[in-house]
């Protein structure tokens, strides 16, 4: 759609909302700002309006306006996606609900909080501390995505293998569906059953079967002061029995992160004291135990069984301060990789993958990965949530470099079909999008996935909302 077509001109005249005139763009630079997310090989349009509604009643008027008029409609949060499921379509409506941003009640007797889709996740957690809660899932940007955004994907984050995803907490939605009504799935009380969960249908659906205008989750207590030791191991086979071993043992680490080799010597590099730079993996485990045994003595327990996995360099903190040593190589992780994509010249990119598969298979998969950077020329870097086999290869290459660009992708396919062919899954917490679209349909059997495709045309029946994403009908 130009932006002269007779439809786009009544588009705009039926959205302009008169009480609120700032609803509506169409600036070029905003149009642009709003085509896509942050996920590499994955195409994105240019939309013909971005609408920035305050209200539920104003994302009502625009789905149904849309819906009537025949145009796609694809909702935003902050665009930290990593699938392309807020990739712009040509001539399509863009619905960012960044400017709902409210908290609207905290509840501390049920602990619960009601809030609107576009409040930020460190900004929720931050509000609800001041009555000595917590909402647990911390995807690693937290200090910038939003909740409605966490929804869309089914979020997870660090501390899930002790407190769960996203999905653990949302305990009901506000939601508008592709032909503007309104609905509310869920309840307010801790159990029910009354009919099907449509609250866990649309946890993860991308945006693809309605809007979030509203949710409520689950609140937790606020975490007890937590401990946190590293340990680097001479193979990657040694990591996973240490691994298997804190699992077997019954216990529940709050963090328990793995960097492979290339991500150690990275974080090594950037000058962290505690990394040995020629260690073939390192563990990073965090304790935050409330129970009588405390977080001291359960790091102490783990801390035996890494060494009697072979760990040859351990550190075991037993202050704040030292913990916080210790969590600072994980949080070099980024910096450190995107200190070496700097070192590439051309037009460096650093494409953070998820994939999951059975802690069981954690080492085999890692040591894969690297087998499969050696075939392809490239530098990749893995890290992952150990705890819950759920990794993150990240590849690095110079995007301007045609022969590095095809590498890459190739990578890419190999790591998803190794993933698949150890029993695990193409998407961990990022989603499908439009990048894992045809990984979905391997990994799916015909019968399951043409049920996707049932509830998508259920649900949307004119194929308006966010179209293209996840699967294709």
């Amino acid at each position: 759609m130009s932006p002269d077509t007779p439809l786009l001109s009544r588009l705009r005249a039926v959205l302009a909302d008169p009480s609120d005139a700032d609803v509506l763009h169409t600036d070029p630079e905003i149009l642009a700002a709003h085509s896509r997310d942050a996920a590499p090989f994955s195409e994105a349009g240019t939309p013909a309006v971005v609408a920035l509604p305050r209200s539920a009643e104003q994302v009502q008027h625009v789905m149904r306006t849309a819906y009537e008029l025949g145009v796609p409609v694809v909702p935003q949060g902050a665009r930290t996606g990593l699938a392309g499921a807020a990739n712009a379509i040509d001539g399509c409506v863009v619905l960012s609900t960044a400017r709902m941003n409210r908290v609207l009640e905290i509840d501390p007797a049920n602990r619960l909080v009601r809030c609107e889709p576009g409040v930020v996740t460190k900004h929720l957690n931050d509000a609800v501390a001041e009555h000595g809660l917590t909402y647990p899932p911390d995807p690693a940007s937290w200090e910038s995505c939003t909740i409605g955004g966490n929804i869309a994907t089914g979020a997870g984050g660090i501390c899930c293998v002790k407190y769960g995803v996203t999905a653990d907490y949302v305990r009901g939605l506000d939601v508008v569906l592709p032909d503007g009504r309104r609905m509310r799935t869920g309840r307010d009380t801790a159990k029910g059953v009354a009919g099907y969960d449509l609250t866990r249908l649309l946890v993860g659906s991308e945006g693809t079967l309605a809007v979030v205008v509203g949710a409520t989750l689950s609140l937790r207590p606020v975490r007890s002061p937590a401990l946190s030791l590293l340990a680097q191991f001479p193979s990657l086979t040694a990591a996973g029995d240490a691994v298997a071993a804190i699992t077997a043992a019954g216990l529940v680490p709050s963090a328990l992160e793995l960097l492979d080799r290339a991500t150690s010597q990275a974080v090594a590099d950037r000058g962290h004291s505690m990394l040995a730079a020629d260690a073939a993996a390192t563990l990073i485990v965090e304790s935050d135990s409330d129970s009588h045994v405390g977080p001291g003595r359960e790091l102490t327990a783990m801390e035996m069984l890494c060494k009697q996995s072979g760990a040859q360099n351990v550190v075991t903190a037993t202050t704040p301060e030292e913990s916080r040593q210790v969590i600072e190589a994980r949080r070099l992780v980024t910096p450190a990789i995107g200190a070496f994509a700097a070192t590439l010249g051309g037009r460096p990119t650093a494409f953070i993958e998820d994939v999951a598969v059975p802690r069981s298979e954690l080492a085999k998969f890692m040591g894969t990965i690297e087998d499969i950077a050696l075939r392809h020329r490239l530098r990749i870097f893995t890290l992952g949530h150990a705890g819950d086999g759920n990794l993150h290869p990240t590849v690095v290459f110079d995007e301007s470099d045609a022969d590095e660009l095809r590498r890459a992708r190739t990578a890419y396919d190999d790591i998803m079909a190794a993933g698949l062919a150890l029993g695990g899954t193409s998407t961990g917490e990022h989603g499908i999008g439009t990048l894992k679209r045809d990984w979905l349909t391997r990994e799916l059997d015909p019968v399951g996935l043409e049920l996707q495709r049932g509830l998508k045309r259920l649900f949307d029946p004119k194929n308006l909302l966010n179209p293209g994403k996840v699967v294709e009908v």
